[in-house]
């Protein structure tokens, strides 16, 4: 998979993509991230990236060009590898960090870690031209309801939830199929050495060696912990009969 990220900001993009997971998929071949920044296209000396917003106000705007030939470079560089043909260049979906886009969710990040190419857009400054985003952008992005300083934070974090659901990416494949939000709940608890501690002793279940027990006890946990933190995942999910018994006996053990 290859993304390609249009920033001010470079750098950034790459040294968070050199480490951890996401570096490992990189020395893997699993994942090619590339940056693209919109000074290299501007055409004054200046290197002018930003305008004043007509109708005042404070802040700047991004401008059409610059970003647009930054996007324009990006799909032509991916579209030239041997193994790219210009249909799949074509289905390159171009997403714009914004917080008015759509709240990010585990579906909609597996829901792009299979496609083969993504441009992820980082504003900065006020706002981006509108224009350029009705022709060049197919879907905004949000990772929460509050405001950062640019896109490039929230960029990493799409990279870093996308990079990890590579397959090989993981050294235990098992890993991404546990996490939260993996079947809508959240993660139960886990446990290491040592069994005894002065602020608590691991659950006898996770040493019996018991793996039905082991998997009822998590799946318990799992539904308890959403009950409890996320209420609002437990709504939008529809509980299977002993998903609903477990949850009832989590209930009723922490009345």
């Amino acid at each position: 998979m290859r993304i390609d990220v249009v920033t001010l900001f470079p750098e950034f993009i790459e040294a968070s993509a050199r480490v951890g997971v996401v570096g490992r998929a990189q020395e893997r071949g699993l994942l090619e991230v590339q940056s693209w920044n919109p000074r290299d296209f501007a055409t004054d000396k200046y290197r002018t990236v930003d305008e004043r917003p007509y109708g005042g106000g404070p802040g700047m705007v991004m401008l059409i060009d610059p970003l647009r030939d930054a996007i324009k470079a990006a799909r032509a560089a991916g579209a030239e590898k041997p193994s790219s043909s210009e249909a799949k260049a074509s289905e390159t979906r171009v997403i714009y960090l914004s917080p008015q886009g759509t709240r990010l969710d585990q579906a909609k990040v597996r829901e792009l870690a299979a496609r083969d190419r993504l441009i992820l857009l980082c504003g900065r400054y006020e706002a981006v031209d509108e224009r350029l985003i009705e022709h060049e952008v197919d879907e905004e992005i949000s990772i929460g309801d509050y405001v950062l300083s640019g896109g490039e934070l929230a960029a990493a974090v799409l990279i870093d939830a996308i990079g990890r659901l590579q397959d090989g990416a993981l050294n235990d494949a098992q890993s991404a199929q546990q996490d939260s939000f993996s079947d809508g709940l959240l993660d139960c608890p886990h446990y290491t050495r040592p069994e005894a501690h002065e602020w608590g002793n691991v659950p006898a279940v996770l040493m019996s060696g018991d793996h039905a027990a082991i998997r009822r006890w998590r799946k318990k946990e799992a539904l308890g912990r959403t009950w409890l933190r996320r209420p609002d995942l437990l709504a939008r999910k529809q509980l299977s009969s002993e998903e609903n018994k477990f949850l009832q006996e989590y209930q009723q053990d922490n009345k």
